[in-house]
């Protein structure tokens, strides 16, 4: 992995090349000044610079000088809105590896730095230890997602996520507070959907000992958890009218009381709320209040479907394959041309969330080490022995996977492996039933409560690190 620098002061467009350089696997550093990144040049050293030439202050072409006096080796890559053949040559003179005009490319940018890389001597490289699932995509429906937050995240205004369900809304707040002032305070996240209505409010609130039945201590909820932070409230449209009252007045106030309580916290929190739900529509019929709508919806980030952004298909097929290859423990795959090009026209309604489990699948009942065309709508066949193929093979897959952990010492398997049995069959009938929890409960077997219930701990296990293949992981 190469450590890349980006000097701009622009911070949305940092961040969209930072997301598109994070994507193939480089650690970035960002500067908003020519003289942040000169003093670090003066300590160390990347493996590639990407600047601006219009910076306050000291421009580009001067600190291209001076880390081509510093580090004679370093590529540079420098970006301007301002082209002109005087501007260009002037880079190239001093030694710029490639000159970007913007708007650019994304893909081109990736392209030229790829190439700046392999141009360069070896040079020491760093690693990007945040480790978090990020937002994918190199289409421009993505770019201007990753424009959008890239604006917004410095703010502290509240932030509407809206998009289909498996769009990764949830991935879009939390690089909302990635890169924002309160990056180092929590980031507390609430599926709405996933708590009983008679829960919820405690579940946002706290408790005090004594509230209700069972209310044995204090419980602090999402709001002071996330004191200082960022709290994500997801599917925002399922939540009662009567909560949605107690949270408009926190919203407009910034206080609150625990349930049962007489005291009076202040709350310092930036609320992000997704839905995949149309809220206006909602408040035509009278089922979410117009008022609170106006609270969240100060700035609105909309999530394209996949079918929306068909091109990004391949490149996040050969990304979740990667990495359902290392979660198994197995040896990667890969897909055929054929298989990539279907790929890219079927249909995905459960969208990115659907095309990350197919991969999943196919990384363990897929035949051979090439994932090819056929593979891809494999049918349960039954075999002589009364077993479907692909069952064999997931339970091929599965016993690798316990006698790789057992050799290696870990302990705690059947909890990790409940916990991804169950997260596979709830995701997938979700995906199936367009995210209906009463038809995906009764496909399962289950009820629906049973379902709602089993989903909530299923998040807390994954939130706790149980499930990750290595306890101490997370």
């Amino acid at each position: 992995m190469s450590d890349i620098w980006i000097v701009d002061d622009d911070r949305a467009v940092r961040f969209v090349l930072a997301t598109a350089l994070r994507d193939t696997g480089h650690a970035i550093t960002e500067f908003d000044s020519a003289e942040a990144a000169q003093r670090a040049l003066q300590r160390e050293s990347p493996s590639l610079l990407l600047t601006d030439v219009r910076l306050p202050q000291a421009d580009g072409l001067h600190l291209l000088s001076a880390a081509k006096a510093l580090h004679p080796q370093l590529p540079v890559i420098v970006m301007s809105a301002w082209t002109d053949v005087g501007s260009t040559a002037a880079a190239f003179r001093a030694g710029a590896f490639d000159y970007l005009p913007k708007p650019f490319d994304l893909q081109q940018a990736v392209l030229s730095a790829q190439r700046a890389l392999e141009s360069a001597p070896a040079a020491a490289t760093a690693t990007d230890s945040r480790g978090e699932p990020a937002l994918l995509g190199h289409s421009a429906p993505m770019r201007e997602v990753f424009r959008l937050i890239g604006r917004v995240a410095a703010s502290d205004l509240n932030v509407l996520i809206t998009g289909e369900t498996g769009t990764g809304k949830e991935l879009a707040a939390r690089a909302l507070h990635r890169e924002s002032a309160r990056s180092a305070r929590p980031f507390v996240a609430l599926n709405t959907a996933a708590i009983p209505a008679e829960l919820l409010e405690s579940e946002l609130f706290g408790h005090e000992a004594g509230a209700f039945t069972g209310a044995q201590r204090r419980t602090l909820g999402r709001f002071e958890q996330a004191q200082g932070g960022t709290l994500f409230l997801d599917e925002i449209g399922d939540m009662p009218l009567a909560l949605q009252t107690r949270l408009l007045r926190v919203l407009a106030g910034g206080e609150f009381y625990r349930v049962g309580g007489r005291e009076l916290i202040r709350s310092d929190v930036r609320v992000i709320a997704a839905t995949h739900q149309d809220l206006g529509a909602k408040v035509t019929r009278g089922e979410f209040r117009a008022d609170l709508l106006h609270r969240l919806d100060v700035v609105r980030i909309h999530l394209p479907a996949l079918r929306e952004r068909r091109e990004d298909i391949p490149f996040l097929a050969k990304h979740f394959l990667e990495g359902a290859a290392r979660e198994f423990g197995l040896p990667p795959k890969q897909f055929t041309q054929g298989a990539l090009q279907a790929l890219a026209r079927k249909e995905f309604p459960g969208n990115v969330r659907q095309l990350e489990n197919l991969c999943r699948r196919l990384t363990v009942v897929a035949p051979g080490a090439q994932i090819r065309r056929e593979d891809l709508d494999m049918r349960n066949t039954v075999g002589a022995s009364g077993v479907h193929p692909e069952s064999e093979r997931w339970e091929a897959a599965l016993r690798e996977w316990a006698r790789r952990q057992l050799s290696e010492g870990r302990t705690g398997l059947h909890a990790q492996a409940r916990e991804r049995f169950e997260r596979a069959l709830f995701d997938a009938a979700l995906e199936t039933h367009g995210g209906h929890r009463q038809k995906a409960a009764a496909a399962l077997g289950l009820g629906r409560n049973t379902l709602t219930r089993k989903l909530g701990s299923s998040r807390k296990a994954r939130e706790s690190g149980i499930g990750n293949g290595n306890p101490e992981e997370h």
